[in-house]
């Protein structure tokens, strides 16, 4: 059996100290001092016009935000249903997306209906999480607190005492926005997110632009634009939107 090598002592102030990583300066996305915020009782805004967004929420039953991809819309408008729901000011959350496939086949994902459309879902799911933790999501999906749905089971339903989010709303059509908003109840907000320039539907087809027109209208309806400085993914991505 081979002998082990002896390890030598260290000896404090002769062992040289070596960077594993170069200090490159500036924000890290990795590294943020914000990479704790899921623990947050309360988001924050990182931007002018996602405080306004925050305060739109508040004060307003049916809010339509728009704006490209990582502007925060989708996880802004959980973090206030999930806010909402826990200090009793609505009585569940009801979050849905429209079905349409980008490219791939729901029907050729396994399982059952809810189960092909858990993976086309997660979005949803994972911020809940961030905002709840795993253990409390599970309970409240299994209680109903919280129901996740596709817009085809929202026809003929009105929706009371509820915090609504209806994400990638870009992928509705005008009858589909028209349907869903009309299912709005007593003691229930209404938050619409999504990003007209996205849509998988034909350019004609997509309601969501054509609705948010209308709405601005609307004293009672407030229609929050972000743009790509209000982005907080990667540093990368508002660059690449400008060129995209």
């Amino acid at each position: 059996m081979a002998k082990r090598a002896i390890r030598q002592p260290c000896v404090p102030g002769t062992a040289e100290v070596r960077a594993l990583f170069s200090d490159t300066g500036g924000w890290d996305p990795l590294g943020d001092e914000d990479r704790d915020r899921s623990y947050r009782r309360r988001v924050r805004p990182f931007s002018p016009r996602q405080e306004a967004l925050l305060s739109a929420i508040d004060e307003r039953n049916l809010v339509v935000a728009l704006g490209p991809a990582g502007t925060g819309k989708t996880y802004l408008a959980i973090a206030k249903a999930v806010e909402a729901l826990e200090e009793g000011r609505v009585g569940r959350i009801v979050l849905t997306r429209p079905a349409v496939e980008a490219g791939e086949h729901l029907g050729y994902l396994p399982g059952q209906l809810e189960e092909k459309l858990s993976p086309y879902l997660r979005p949803l799911y994972d911020a809940l999480g961030e905002r709840m933790g795993g253990k409390r999501l599970r309970t409240a999906l299994a209680d109903g607190s919280i129901e996740i749905a596709p817009i085809a089971f929202m026809r003929g339903r009105t929706l009371n005492n509820a915090f609504v989010v209806i994400d990638e709303a870009q992928n509705c059509t005008y009858a589909q926005l028209k349907m869903l908003v009309t299912r709005l109840g007593w003691h229930a907000t209404m938050v619409l997110t999504g990003d007209p320039d996205q849509t998988d539907l034909l350019a004609e087809l997509s309601g969501l632009a054509d609705i948010a027109r209308r709405f601005e209208s609307l004293e009672d309806v407030a229609v929050v634009r972000l743009d790509e400085s209000d982005i907080v993914r990667h540093p990368l991505v508002a660059s690449m939107l400008t060129v995209l």
